[in-house]
C-alpha cells in the first residue's frame, strides 16, 4: 500500500512537472507551481526576456578576478602604505575614457536649466575652479579663460574638480541615463521643463514620488488598474554611476586580462602594459611615448618638430594606446579621484574581497508609519546615518561610520599611551595622525591613482598611492566613473 501510494505520489510530481515543461517552463514557479505572469494566478511579475545587465553610455565591461595590489617597484619617497598583497574584485564597469569638459558642461548646463533660477547655490557648488592654472611665477592664463569652455578642450579631461564635486556628478549620470532608458522604451516623455525637486531621479521614481511625462506604462498584470510605472525588478534601469574603488581602479589600469595564461600571470606589470620602458615598440610608431608625462625637468612634451608625447598639458581623452580592457589614459594625462579614505596601512587592514576603506553604512529617512518621506529640495530622497541600536544584532557592522575602523578608532588606540585615554566610539583620526600638525590624514582625505601630464614616470605606475583633501581641486587631478555589474562575473554568461 505504501509502496503504490509513493508510486502515485511520484507519477503525479512528474505529470505535473511535465505539463508545466510543455505548456512554458520559464513562465512557473519550480517550487510552487504558480504560474508567474498570470493575472489569474495572482499577477507576480517575472521577466524571462532578461539575460544580462546592459553595459551603460561610455563604459568599459571589466572582467574581476584575483591580482597583486601594491608596490611594483620601489617607493622613491620610502613610504610604508602599500605592501603587495594578493585580493579579488568583482567584475564591473568603468569609464573608457575620462570624464571631458564637454560632459561636465552638459552637467552644468543642466543643472543651471533645473535648479538655476531658485537655487543658483547648487549651480555654483558644481562650477569647476579654473584658477587652478594659475602659478605664481608662471603665465597660464589663456588657460584659465579658455580650458574648461573653449571648443578646443572639449574633449580634454576635466580638471579643478574636487571629489566631493566628482561623487555629485555621478549621481547626476545616473539619472540621466535612467531617464534617457525610459524615453527611448517608450515609457517617458522628454520633459525639458523640469524645475527644482520636479526631476526625474532615479530613486525618487522606483519610490513613487515622481511620475514625468508618461507615454505608456507597462501592464500591471496584479492590479485592477493595468498598468504600472518601471519597477527595479524590470531590470530596465541601470545600477548607479560612481567613482570606482582603489582597488576596482587599479586592477582595472594593469589590465592583466591581456597578460594571463591558465590562471597564471605571465609578468608581473609595472605600467599599464608589458615592460618597464614608456615607448611604443610597434615599428610603426617607435620611440613614440605611450602615455602623456613629464619626461624630465622642464620637458613636458619634448623638442619641436619632434615632439614625444605632443602635450603639453593634458591630451584629449582617448589619446595614445588603450589598455588590454580598452581603458584610456590609465597612465598619465591626468591623475584621477578614486573612492577610498587614505590610511597608511589599509593594505593591513581592508578586506581581501573587494577592499575599500570609507564606508558609512545609511538607509531611507522613513516617517513613524515606515513610509519613505518626501524626497529633497532637490527631489532625491533621503537617507541617514543606521544607529547603533538598529545594528545591535548584527555580526558585520556595529555602526554606520567605518571609516576608521582598526585605524583612528577605540580599538586602534587600546594600549597606546595618549595624555587622555579617549571615550569608545569616538573619532580619534586627529589625535592618530595630528592632521594639520605633522600629517594631512583625516576622514575627509581621499585618494588618487595614476601619473599625471605633470609627472615623472615613476607615478604612471598604478601601484602608486597618493591622497588630497575631499575639498581641494588641482589642475592635475580629474576623473571617471565605474559601475556594479549585477549578475554573472562573466559577460554573455
Amino acid at each position: 500500500m505504501i509502496v503504490r501510494k509513493n508510486f502515485l505520489t511520484l507519477a503525479l510530481m512528474l505529470g505535473t512537472g511535465l505539463f508545466f515543461t510543455a505548456c512554458n517552463s520559464g513562465d512557473y514557479s519550480k517550487t510552487t507551481g504558480w504560474a508567474y505572469n498570470d493575472p489569474q494566478m495572482g499577477g507576480f511579475e517575472v521577466n524571462n526576456d532578461f539575460r544580462e545587465q546592459p553595459t551603460g553610455p561610455g563604459l568599459v565591461f571589466i572582467e574581476g578576478g584575483t591580482f597583486v595590489m601594491g608596490n611594483t617597484q620601489e617607493n622613491i619617497l620610502g613610504e610604508y602604505d602599500n605592501m603587495p598583497r594578493r585580493v579579488t574584485i568583482s567584475s564591473f564597469y568603468m569609464d573608457e575614457t575620462e570624464v571631458a569638459n564637454v560632459d561636465y558642461l552638459e552637467y552644468l548646463h543642466w543643472l543651471n536649466r533645473v535648479f538655476g533660477q531658485d537655487y543658483p547655490m547648487i549651480v555654483q557648488n558644481a562650477l569647476v575652479d579654473t584658477l587652478v592654472w594659475r602659478e605664481k611665477l608662471g603665465y597660464n592664463e589663456p588657460l584659465v579663460e579658455n580650458y574648461l569652455r573653449h571648443p578646443s578642450y572639449r574633449n580634454y579631461p576635466v580638471v579643478g574638480i574636487d571629489w566631493i564635486q566628482a561623487v555629485d556628478y555621478c549621481t547626476w549620470r545616473t539619472d540621466r541615463a535612467n531617464e534617457m532608458i525610459l524615453i527611448a522604451e517608450g515609457i517617458l516623455d522628454a520633459d525639458p521643463d523640469q524645475r527644482n525637486e520636479n526631476n526625474f531621479n532615479t530613486e525618487a521614481y522606483l519610490a513613487g514620488q515622481y511620475q514625468g511625462l508618461v507615454n505608456k506604462n507597462l501592464p500591471d498584470l496584479s492590479s485592477e488598474d493595468g498598468e504600472r510605472p518601471v519597477r527595479w525588478e524590470d531590470g530596465i534601469l541601470l545600477p548607479k554611476y560612481r567613482l570606482p574603488t582603489e582597488a576596482e581602479w587599479e586592477f582595472a589600469a594593469l589590465g592583466l586580462i591581456g597578460n594571463t595564461l591558465f590562471n597564471r600571470v605571465v609578468e608581473r606589470r609595472i605600467y599599464p602594459w608589458n615592460g618597464n620602458i614608456v615607448r611604443t615598440d610597434d615599428k610603426k610608431y617607435y620611440g613614440s611615448f605611450i602615455a602623456n608625462f613629464k619626461r624630465g625637468r622642464g620637458d613636458y612634451m619634448g623638442t619641436a618638430g619632434n615632439l614625444n608625447d605632443g602635450a603639453m598639458i593634458p591630451a584629449q581623452v582617448g589619446s595614445y594606446w588603450p589598455n588590454d580592457y580598452g581603458l584610456y589614459n590609465m597612465a598619465g594625462n591626468v591623475s584621477e579621484w578614486v573612492l577610498d579614505v587614505y590610511r597608511a596601512s589599509s593594505f593591513e587592514d581592508n578586506q581581501d574581497l573587494n577592499p575599500f576603506r570609507g564606508n558609512v553604512f545609511k538607509t531611507k529617512e522613513t516617517d513613524e508609519e515606515g513610509f519613505l518621506v518626501e524626497k529633497d529640495s532637490m527631489g532625491r530622497i533621503k537617507y541617514r546615518d543606521v544607529t547603533v541600536e538598529e545594528s545591535l544584532t548584527r555580526r558585520n557592522y556595529r555602526k554606520a561610520d567605518n571609516i576608521n575602523y582598526l585605524d583612528g578608532d577605540y580599538q586602534s588606540l587600546v594600549g597606546v599611551d595618549w595624555a587622555s585615554q579617549p571615550e569608545e566610539g569616538s573619532n580619534n583620526t586627529s589625535k592618530m595622525y595630528a592632521y594639520g600638525d605633522r600629517s594631512l590624514i583625516s576622514d575627509h582625505t581621499r585618494v588618487f591613482k595614476g601619473g599625471s601630464w605633470k609627472d615623472p614616470a615613476y607615478y604612471l605606475s598604478p601601484s602608486v598611492r597618493r591622497y588630497l583633501d575631499e575639498k581641494e581641486a588641482t589642475n592635475f587631478i580629474g576623473f571617471r566613473c565605474a559601475m556594479d555589474r549585477v549578475g554573472s562575473q562573466i559577460k554573455g554568461n
